[in-house]
């Protein structure tokens, strides 16, 4: 039986108890929402011991962190550094997205060391393994996509992004309504290209229950793929955008039907105004299923701080609903990102989810900043570097810049702390 399966029977299984300890709930109440959809906890049933991650209604946001080669930057000791450095910043989950050089031994690499759920997006592997045998993408058949969905499940993969909405029918919205900035979902394009070859229906939609008997032979959890996701902030929330998902509401329904966990992917680009309707709309047309989101990015015009931009969106979209926020580093737009920019994206997706958390009321967010404010009152620097987000990050700067008079303060202020000043001010000390 699934995961989703024996929490429908009741049953309080292992992964959910020990999900439930690490967010402060009932586990009966982890069950009810993964018995109903409202919540994952993705995990293939060949996989070793993972830490249990839950996703879902009313639980912290997680966020997730993508590593993986280019046929132009193919490295699998650099792609386990990466991933290495995405857990060690508090990644809840990564993504395996290569699709270059050695891919399942980068893949198998990762999943035998990494000790969160980790996802692949397996139409790179069918690009991929078609490459080796000298076929293009186009001359790819339905065999070789499920061939390359099926070596994954078997090498554990956790979730699986797959684009099942990208249709014929929302191309041609796509295509009536105009774009400014057409298709940038990797998988969502390579999709629009094979279809329009052929003159075929998208065979992940068109053979779907074929999916579904994969990922409940496996446990693995689908993540529905935004193929047609906004590139752009001229894009967001257009026809194309919006027919995919309701399309994706109704494929969550049909999973959920076999007892097959389901995550949502969402934008993208998003002005800022707009972010909590897209939250709004995926929770009213996918049934409250956990909405992954890319960002969402809130500007388009800021390439090498684009972890800034989507931290700001991540934060309203997950103080609005969002259940899971898909980091962008430094190096969005611009390159594959080396390894300091994966610590980068980590920690400002971090920072917008415990930001969200905060505002969202979930018992306990707030009391590492209570401790924090306790510490800076009581000018404890060890303390202050230990609660931070950063440690390694906080130790560096307090270290590079020590006062030369008095070590209580810091370089900022000096003699004129405010804290101390206040201290005698206030409490008369």
């Amino acid at each position: 039986m699934t995961l989703m399966r024996r929490a429908r029977n009741g049953e309080p299984t292992p992964e959910i108890v020990r999900a439930a300890e690490g967010e402060g709930v009932a586990p009966e109440r982890l069950r009810d929402l993964v018995a109903s959809g409202r919540a994952v906890i993705p995990r293939n049933r060949k996989r070793r011991e993972i830490r249990p991650v839950a996703i879902g209604e009313g639980l912290s946001a997680k966020v997730n962190a993508n590593v993986g080669s280019s046929r132009d930057r193919a490295s699998l000791d650099l792609e386990l550094e990466k991933m290495r450095a995405a857990v060690s910043a508090g990644a809840d989950a990564v993504m395996d997205l290569s699709t270059g050089g050695p891919i399942d031994g980068i893949r198998r690499a990762i999943l035998a060391e990494c000790p969160v759920p980790v996802g692949t997006v397996p139409v790179y592997q069918a690009a991929s393994d078609g490459n080796l045998r000298g076929k293009s993408w186009v001359e790819l058949s339905a065999d070789d996509f499920f061939a390359g969905i099926l070596k994954q499940a078997e090498d554990g993969v956790d979730f699986m992004t797959v684009h099942c909405g990208v249709t014929r029918d929302a191309l041609g919205r796509l295509v009536r309504e105009g774009r400014r900035l057409d298709i940038v979902s990797r998988g969502g394009s390579l999709l629009a290209e094979w279809m329009g070859y052929h003159g075929k229906e998208n065979p992940f939609y068109e053979q779907y229950d074929r999916l579904l008997d994969v990922c409940r032979e496996y446990d693995i959890t689908i993540s529905l793929g935004d193929g047609l996701r906004p590139g752009c902030l001229a894009d967001a929330t257009d026809r194309a955008q919006v027919h995919e998902l309701m399309t994706l509401g109704e494929l969550t329904e049909r999973a959920w039907e076999r007892d097959v966990q389901v995550m949502i992917e969402g934008p993208g680009h998003v002005p800022m105004h707009q972010i909590a309707a897209n939250i709004a709309l995926e929770k009213r047309l996918c049934h409250g299923a956990p909405f992954y989101v890319l960002g969402p990015l809130v500007t388009d015009i800021a390439p090498g701080y684009d972890h800034i931009t989507s931290a700001i969106g991540g934060a309203i979209a997950a103080w609005s609903g969002a259940d899971f926020l898909c980091y962008v580093t430094p190096s969005e737009h611009l390159r594959l990102p080396p390894v300091e920019d994966v610590r980068e994206g980590v920690v400002a997706a971090k920072i917008a989810a415990h930001a969200a958390d905060i505002a969202r009321g979930l018992p306990g967010a707030m009391d590492r900043d209570n401790r924090m404010a306790d510490a800076r009152r009581a000018l404890d620097w060890k303390a202050q570097i230990d609660l931070s987000l950063d440690p390694e990050r906080a130790r560096a700067m307090r270290g590079g810049s020590l006062p030369t008079v008095d070590e209580a303060v810091c370089t900022m202020c000096a003699d004129l702390c405010a804290i101390k000043t206040s201290r005698k001010a206030i409490r008369g000390e």
